[in-house]
């Protein structure tokens, strides 16, 4: 079980929206939490992903994704960037 404090506005409107949807508030609180957990889970993990990256060489810098793009826009198939050192811990 968790309590939460919620607006006294944002409560009237929660339980105009169950009325209208035929909901419990209990069940419309839960599937707000389940989404927003599921969204911001999901950028957390795209987030660990992106730094198992950077720590593992896999990425480019600022300056080498520029160049890539002027290759692409000239028509030319971008050069392969040269691997990059492992960063240390």
């Amino acid at each position: 079980m968790v309590n939460a404090r919620i607006e006294r506005d944002t409560l009237q409107q929660l339980d105009e929206i169950a009325a209208e949807m035929q909901r419990t508030r209990s069940y419309l609180i839960a599937q707000a939490v389940r989404e927003f957990v599921e969204r911001e889970y999901a950028s957390l993990c795209a987030v660990r992903e992106g730094e198992s990256d950077i720590d593992a060489g896999r990425h480019l810098t600022h300056d080498a994704a520029l160049k890539c793009v002027q290759e692409l826009k000239a028509g030319r198939a971008p050069k392969a960037p040269a691997p990059r050192k492992r960063r240390s811990a």
